[in-house]
């Protein structure tokens, strides 16, 4: 599965008395569909699914996939400690619909997390998941950094596409993506090169086969030899059907094949435009939730072979991802959230409400940037 662009790992919304307000959870990733994000991540560490039950876990999920957009690509934080745990919210993940799951690194124990432990457990996860694994380690969150030599070995497993490394070391970064380059893999793609999953797939082939329907009941209701011709083309709704010896067609879909390698996302905006250059293949941005389309920039610039204007672009934003993300944290961004139309609001405890000259601090390192 393609995972190459920006996404943003959600915030989990709340009312005052601190219960899930899922509503303003559904307003938000409407308004992120509407982006040019390549998808959205929910129930990450911006997400406070820590801090989350169980079931609010389960719920957040579903509301989220709910009000995303179809062409939208939906990864489901579902590491817990356990690798039992870990299936059981992978699992209903896949039961909702969402296209991979997001798994960080256990870490309580973290002197018996030795290479060894880590292997078995994310081959464990990766070999039963209906779901494609992707690793997710922030050690500056769990006291635990996974070796960049442990990485290189898990991404030769068919079911661990992907790494969100977030630990902002470069040489890491670099060192995974030389390492990991002999891993190719056929993805699928639409004709412009972006990410086609089965979730997608389905939900085409179910739009083709309603207008399929609605042809046929008005071509019956004609009852002309003009209604006769009108349903022979639509005798097989839904079918794949190939348009060349390269693009397959269901429905509105256009379906091609490309060749990809063990995809490494980084977490650290900051340092958005070094990771990409270096072939980082795209990002998943606690700024993002707050600054959607100044991340987008960034990695559309590179895109177009324009490095002079992402530089630029990312020292526009270098300083207010590492003041509001890396220091003030979930607050922080929630807070810059709310200056951009997006609903932010308060966070869960321990975290502590910003004060004053937190919020005008902020206030100062978004003014230029609105997203």
């Amino acid at each position: 599965m393609l995972l190459s662009g920006i996404f943003p790992p959600i915030t989990t919304p709340f009312y005052p008395d601190g219960e899930v307000y899922y509503k303003k959870l559904e307003a938000n990733v409407e308004r992120y569909s509407r982006t040019p994000v390549a998808g959205i991540v929910v129930q990450g560490s911006t997400g406070e699914a820590i801090l989350l039950s169980d079931q609010e876990r389960r719920d957040v999920l579903k509301a989220a996939l709910g009000a995303a957009a179809p062409h939208k690509v939906m990864v489901a934080g579902a590491g817990i400690e356990s690798a039992h745990e870990t299936l059981r919210l992978t699992e209903y993940a896949a039961e909702l619909g969402y296209d991979a799951a997001m798994v960080r690194t256990p870490h309580y124990y973290k002197k018996q997390m030795h290479p060894a432990n880590l292997l078995a457990f994310y081959r464990t996860v990766a070999d039963r998941s209906a779901l494609p694994i992707v690793i997710y380690n922030f050690p500056q969150a769990t006291g635990y950094d996974i070796p960049a030599e442990v990485v290189i070995e898990l991404a030769a497993h068919p079911n661990i596409v992907a790494i969100k490394e977030s630990s902002g070391n470069l040489d890491k970064v670099k060192t995974m993506i030389e390492g990991t380059r002999h891993v190719k893999r056929k993805v699928t793609v639409t004709e412009t090169f972006e990410a086609v999953t089965p979730r997608m797939v389905k939900a085409a082939t179910a739009e083709s086969e309603k207008q399929s329907r609605e042809l046929v009941s008005v071509a019956s209701l004609a009852g002309t030899a003009e209604a006769s011709e009108s349903r022979a083309p639509v005798s097989t709704p839904g079918a794949t059907k190939p348009s060349s010896s390269a693009v397959t067609v269901v429905g509105k879909l256009k379906m091609r094949q490309k060749e990809v390698g063990f995809q490494v996302m980084v977490g650290a905006a900051h340092q958005l435009e070094p990771s990409l250059g270096m072939g980082a293949v795209g990002a998943i941005l606690a700024f993002a939730c707050a600054a959607p389309m100044a991340c987008y920039e960034i990695y559309a610039a590179l895109k177009d072979g324009d490095t002079v204007l992402a530089r630029e672009k990312q020292d526009r934003i270098k300083l207010a991802t590492q003041r509001v993300v890396g220091d003030l944290g979930v607050p922080g961004v929630k807070y810059a959230m709310d200056l951009n139309g997006y609903y932010g609001g308060a966070s869960r405890l321990p975290f502590l409400p910003l004060t004053g000259e937190q919020k005008v601090e902020i206030e100062k390192l978004m003014a230029g940037i609105r997203s």
